[in-house]
C-alpha cells in the first residue's frame, strides 16, 4: 500500500510518531498550514489509512471553544502497515522459522529475551525512551488527581503483524515491564488485537528512582488546549 502523495505521507508519519493528534497539532509539527494538513488528512481518510475520533483513543480529550471536543486523527492498521511493512514482514518470517524449527517455546524465549533487553534500564522513563528508539512511538500520561495509574501508550508497533500471530511478543513485553518496575502492570489494549493503541496501566506508586528521569524521554503534555 502506497501513500497518496508526499504531503499525505508526511502527515501520516507525524501521526506514526506522536499518535492521535488534531489537524492543528499536525500542522504545527510540519510547519504547514492547517488547510493543507486538512486536505492531506481527508485524502488519508478516503484511502483508509487514517481514522478520525471525537474522543482520543487515550488520555484527555482536547477541547475547543465552549467545551466542544476537537476531532483527532490516528493511523489505521493499514496506515501503520504502509509505514514499515518490510520490517514487519521480516519479523513475521523470522518467527515462523523459529516456530517451525524449534517450537513455540523457542518463540517465547526469543520474545522474553527481546523484552528484557528493551527494559534493561529499569526505570519507567528509560523504558519509554528505549521504546521510542525501537519505533513504538511511546508516550507516558502521568497519573492525575482522578487516576491512580500512569498510562504507558504505544501508538505504533513495528512488528504488529508478527505480534498478532505470535502473542508471546506482547505477553513477554508486559512481563518485562512488571519485572523492571518491580510491580504488577496491566495491559488494557494492544494494536496486535486490533485496538487503536497499546495501553498499559502502571500503578502511581512508582518511586522517583523507578521513574529514572532522563532528558531524552518525551512525555506528552497532560492536556491539549489547541483547536482542531
Amino acid at each position: 500500500m502506497k501513500f497518496p502523495g508526499g504531503a499525505a505521507e508526511r502527515v501520516a508519519r507525524v501521526l506514526l510518531e506522536v499518535g492521535a493528534a488534531t489537524a492543528v497539532e499536525v500542522s504545527h509539527t510540519l510547519g504547514t498550514s492547517v488547510q493543507a494538513t486538512r486536505r492531506s488528512l481527508a485524502t488519508l481518510l478516503e484511502a483508509g489509512l487514517v481514522e478520525s475520533h471525537q474522543r482520543t483513543p487515550f488520555g484527555p480529550t482536547p477541547t475547543r471553544g465552549r467545551g466542544r471536543p476537537s476531532v483527532t486523527y490516528s493511523l489505521t492498521p493499514l496506515g501503520r502497515s504502509a509505514c514499515d511493512q518490510s520490517y514487519d514482514d521480516l519479523a513475521l518470517e523470522s518467527l515462523r522459522f523459529i516456530d517451525r524449527k524449534f517450537g513455540r517455546s523457542a518463540v517465547r524465549a526469543f520474545a522474553a529475551e527481546r523484552a528484557a533487553r528493551m527494559t534493561a534500564g529499569g526505570g519507567l522513563l528509560s523504558i519509554v525512551d528505549v521504546l521510542n528508539r525501537e519505533g513504538y512511538a511511546a508516550t507516558l500520561e502521568l497519573a492525575s488527581n482522578d487516576s491512580r495509574s500512569n498510562q504507558l501508550c504505544q501508538h505504533h508497533c513495528p512488528v504488529v503483524s508478527a505480534a498478532s500471530e505470535f502473542p508471546e511478543l506482547c505477553q513477554e513485553e508486559t512481563r518485562a515491564f512488571s519485572a523492571a518496575l518491580g510491580q504488577h502492570v496491566t495491559r488494557l489494549a494492544t494494536l496486535a488485537q486490533g485496538d487503536p493503541i497499546c495501553t498499559t496501566l502502571i500503578p502511581q506508586q512508582v518511586s522517583h528512582q523507578q521513574m529514572n528521569v532522563t532528558t531524552h524521554t518525551r512525555i506528552p503534555r497532560k492536556s491539549r488546549e489547541v483547536t482542531a
